[in-house]
């Protein structure tokens, strides 16, 4: 929803229902992750998508009736061999849609929501998707030090709060099921938790001209990017307009610092640039042993070599040696500081999804990937 956040609150200020339908669960090559949502606005405007074309149509008409009857509604959306043109997902992958209509009577904390996620403080928005008449609807908001809203009983309530703050803190977004009072093995009543964490980090150390390519793309793929390097002459903001924040200090140094205090986490990526010893091995001494998604390094076969002879000595271990992409990135047969950012970024991807980096014409099984297939 967070791409469709500024509209539906513009609608919202001004005491406007909107109708809101949101990806809740995914099967096979769906178009859009759970989370992407697409909004009918009091004028008919629609915003956003729900499936990159296939089935907006029918969301689009959903959407106008529980807005005129005020009951939300799940709906799924497949492919059958008979009729796949009309039921619209024509990608082969299954939908289920949320429908929902939202109000400052339906939902009053989208405001502070708003507020959370433009300060970049991280907020879950809990809704059952699926249950009884008295509990569809309902809706909790969890930030890491409080909530608002409840699903009617305390038992189910705690435990919604404990699994979804926990997802939180790991940016994921899906659903969950209970009991009717909060048994984690029911699954009597289904909830959807659509998590508004901060961007995940990316930390590009070395100011040279491959790490502006990388931090531009980086930027480009919603991470927060950081760039690091010991020397003012060349860590400056006009070297590098894509990145969030332009640091000069020794990488180990800012690593460390950053890992302490709390800014560094399993969603962090570290694009090590600087191919020079006396920087990227204590920074690689501290970035290994770091509960980060991607640590890559940039250098020749033989700099890698060398690189992991030093780290030998330093004291790193292979299974620790074992998380380093080096030399970094995909066998693109890039070049350029663009090419080679472009096949860093693949190989993070490829990490981040389970992916091989095979060409899908030769490669079998689905096209869209979880994290854990």
């Amino acid at each position: 929803m967070r791409d469709v956040l500024d509209d539906l609150v513009g609608w919202w200020q001004a005491g406007e229902t909107v109708g809101v339908g949101t990806v809740v669960g995914t099967w096979r090559s769906a178009p859009r992750p759970p989370g992407a949502s697409m909004l009918v606005g009091p004028d008919g405007t629609a915003v956003g998508s729900v499936s990159g074309g296939c089935v907006e149509g029918a969301v689009y008409e959903e959407a106008k009736d529980v807005v005129a009857s005020g009951e939300p509604t799940l709906e799924r959306y497949g492919v059958s061999d008979d009729d796949a043109f009309a039921v619209g997902l024509t990608c082969g992958g299954i939908l289920d849609v949320y429908v929902e209509a939202i109000s400052r009577e339906s939902f009053p904390e989208l405001g502070e929501v708003a507020t959370s996620v433009a300060e970049h403080e991280p907020v879950a928005v809990v809704t059952c998707v699926k249950g009884p008449p008295d509990r569809l609807g309902r809706r909790m908001v969890l930030w890491p030090d409080r909530a608002s809203g409840s699903f009617g009983e305390e038992h189910l309530d705690g435990a919604v709060a404990d699994d979804a703050r926990g997802m939180l803190a790991a940016g994921r977004t899906a659903t969950l099921t209970y009991g009717h009072d909060g048994e984690r093995r029911g699954d009597d009543i289904t909830v959807f938790v659509s998590s508004f964490a901060p961007p995940a980090r990316m930390v590009v150390f070395g100011a040279i001209d491959f790490a502006a390519a990388v931090a531009r793309v980086g930027s480009f793929l919603g991470y927060r990017v950081t760039v690091c390097d010991a020397r003012p002459v060349f860590a400056t903001a006009r070297r590098f307009p894509d990145a969030d924040e332009v640091v000069v200090e020794w990488p180990h140094r800012y690593l460390q610092a950053e890992a302490d205090a709390g800014r560094i986490d399993e969603r962090t990526v570290l694009c090590v640039l600087t191919h020079d010893p006396k920087f990227d091995v204590p920074l690689l001494e501290v970035a290994l042993r770091l509960p980060v998604a991607y640590v890559g390094a940039m250098g020749s076969r033989r700099t890698h070599d060398e690189r992991l002879d030093r780290l030998r000595e330093a004291g790193i271990k292979d299974d620790e040696l074992e998380r380093l992409s080096s030399p970094i990135g995909l066998d693109l047969g890039a070049r350029t500081p663009e090419e080679t950012a472009v096949s860093i970024a693949a190989e993070i991807i490829a990490g981040r999804w389970g992916g091989s980096g095979e060409r899908l014409t030769g490669a079998e099984g689905p096209i869209h990937r979880t994290a854990d297939r």
